[in-house]
C-alpha cells in the first residue's frame, strides 16, 4: 500500500477527480463548475490549474485582484483525495477572508486523517514559495478544519465577523520555516 502524496494536477486522476467533484457538488460546493465541460475538456482544465490562473474557489467580483496560486492534489494509489491551493501572496481580500492556503478533502475520504496529511505535506511547498508564515482562514463552524490546522501547529489570531459580501472567518498563522 503506497503513501498519500502531493502532486500537480494531472490527467491520470481524471476519473477519481470527476467523482470527487460530483461528491462536492452533492454537498453544495463548486456548484458553479460545469462537470460535463470539465470532463470533456479535462486536459485544458488541468493546464489552467497548473498555470496558476484558474482556481476552484467561488468566483469573485471583478474588483477583487487575482493572485497567482499553486494547486496540488493529494493522491493515494491513483485516487484523488483532496486539493490544497497555495496563494503566492495576499491581496486585501485574502488578508481577511482567504489566506495563503485553502484545502479540502473529498467527502468520501474525510475523517481518515487526510486533511492533516495534506496540510503537513504542503508546508515544504509553501516554504519553497518564500512564505514563512502562511495565513489560513476557516469558517468557525468547520470543526474538522479548525482541528486540522491546530494539529499542524497553526496559531489562532482572531475571528473576523461576516460582512454583507463575505462570511465569518477564523484566522490562523502557520509557521512554514
Amino acid at each position: 500500500m503506497s503513501a498519500a502524496k502531493l502532486e500537480k494536477p494531472n490527467i491520470d486522476h481524471k476519473d477519481s477527480y470527476i467523482k470527487a467533484l460530483r461528491e462536492f457538488q452533492d454537498e453544495g460546493r463548486y456548484t458553479f463548475l460545469d462537470i460535463s465541460d470539465i470532463e470533456a475538456n479535462f486536459e485544458d482544465f488541468i493546464q489552467k490549474l497548473n498555470e496558476g490562473k484558474k482556481n476552484l474557489h467561488k468566483p469573485y467580483a471583478d474588483w477583487i485582484e487575482p493572485v497567482t496560486e499553486t494547486v496540488l492534489w493529494l493522491v493515494k494509489e491513483n485516487q484523488f483525495i483532496g486539493t490544497v491551493n497555495i496563494r503566492h501572496r495576499l491581496n486585501w481580500h485574502l488578508e481577511k477572508w482567504g489566506g495563503h492556503v485553502n484545502f479540502i478533502i473529498r467527502p468520501s475520504m474525510r475523517n481518515k486523517g487526510f486533511g492533516k496529511k495534506l496540510l503537513q505535506k504542503a508546508i515544504p511547498y509553501i516554504s519553497y514559495l518564500g512564505i514563512d508564515r502562511a495565513l489560513i482562514t476557516i469558517p468557525p463552524d468547520n470543526i474538522a478544519a479548525n482541528k486540522t490546522v491546530e494539529f499542524c501547529g497553526a496559531e489562532y489570531e482572531d475571528t473576523l465577523p461576516a460582512t454583507d459580501k463575505f462570511p465569518e472567518r477564523k484566522r490562523y498563522w502557520l509557521d512554514c520555516t
